[in-house]
């Protein structure tokens, strides 16, 4: 049974075989050499390896699997003739270190010992630049990353700074200081992922902006991009989503500056030709509050489609964070990444984000 040495050895030997080879017939007859049912070296190798102690075979079993791997894929390409994919087995299992290379980055190969084994086919073409590349496979930004950083954008060149906060959150953060106490009605809108009695996974990005004016005093004006979780999965809504919120606040901040701002955004992202509609709802923690609409004539027929919400800070909110209502005003927002995403691309399903379905998002 060959020790460790002897099969460093063979490896270097079958890579020099490997090299050499100039045609098909030249690589069936290493293969049979190494590999041969009967007789093969590496194959009675391969075979003793029961016979090994357990320490032993831990340590030489991977390198005859490895070894055996590279000549089968090397001389498979050897017959179809294709010379850069027999560069490209060598090359794959060489790891170069200190300015050696290491086959297997175990086995120390003498230098240049690739270019000197004789006049072969692959010692020219590991290294003969004038072989067609082949250009790899290049990665793109998931269309919710994507979606996300073209808000943020937008936002930034209206005036707004990126403020972060935590996922996993206070109760009084993502609630009570947001206007909602522990007996609010309102608080049954939201289904919370609790990790214990008064922490929990936000459900939205608020809690940033009562963090940042606890912080800071006026005037205030950031955006809170961030994951959010909710215990609803439909096709339109998912555990885990993205929102961007955003927070003005100053002197004499009114209502037209917040319609100014949700048009402003609505013709960056969507497109000039879009138009508004701003509908009377409901937030604990703004007062008036509005769901904006969108629609132009192309999209869904005309029709008007909900994406965000948005309304004047509740005083109620000021008061929380220590700011005096009758001398601070302001105006929040929100909305869901995902769902501006799918009205840009024209996606009726969230889960479909989420999939990694390559077939989807090599369409963005």
């Amino acid at each position: 049974m060959a020790t460790e040495s002897e099969l460093h050895d063979l490896a270097r030997e079958a890579l020099a075989s490997i090299v050499r080879v100039s045609d098909p017939d030249e690589a069936e007859e290493v293969r049979l050499r190494y590999l041969g049912r009967k007789g093969g070296i590496l194959t009675e190798v391969t075979r003793g390896l029961k016979n090994l102690a357990p320490d032993q075979k831990r340590i030489l079993g991977p390198i005859a699997n490895r070894l055996k791997g590279l000549i089968e894929n090397a001389l498979s390409a050897h017959k179809r003739g294709d010379m850069a994919a027999v560069g490209e087995a060598v090359r794959s299992q060489i790891e170069q270190r200190d300015g050696k290379d290491y086959l297997f980055g175990l086995i120390e190969l003498p230098a240049d010992f690739l270019n000197l084994q004789g006049s072969g086919a692959i010692a020219g073409q590991i290294v003969d630049l004038t072989v067609p590349g082949r250009t790899p496979p290049l990665g793109h930004k998931h269309p919710i990353v994507q979606t996300m950083e073209d808000i943020i954008e937008v936002l930034t060149r209206l005036g707004y700074t990126v403020a972060e906060g935590p996922e996993i959150e206070l109760e009084h953060y993502n609630f009570e200081a947001l206007n909602i106490p522990r007996d609010h009605p309102a608080r049954d809108m939201q289904d919370t992922f609790y990790v214990s009695d008064d922490v929990l996974l936000r459900t939205h990005t608020s809690p940033v902006q009562i963090r940042v004016m606890e912080k800071q005093q006026p005037p205030v004006k950031i955006i809170a991009p961030g994951k959010v979780f909710r215990c609803d999965a439909d096709v339109t809504h998912s555990p885990m989503f993205h929102q961007i919120e955003g927070l003005y606040v100053d002197e004499g901040v009114s209502f037209a500056d917040l319609k100014g701002t949700l048009e402003t955004f609505v013709h960056e992202i969507f497109g000039p030709e879009f138009r508004i509609r701003l509908r009377s709802s409901f937030f604990p923690f703004t007062e008036p509050s509005a769901e904006v609409d969108i629609a132009c004539d192309h999209l869904a027929g005309g029709e008007w489609l909900e994406v965000l919400g948005a309304g004047m800070v509740d005083p109620a909110v000021f008061e929380a964070v220590g700011y005096d209502p009758e001398k601070w005003s302001g105006f929040a927002w929100g909305l869901g990444v995902e769902r501006v995403a799918m009205l840009r691309y024209g996606i009726s399903d969230i889960r479909k984000f989420f999939e990694n379905d390559l077939r989807m998002l090599r369409q963005f």
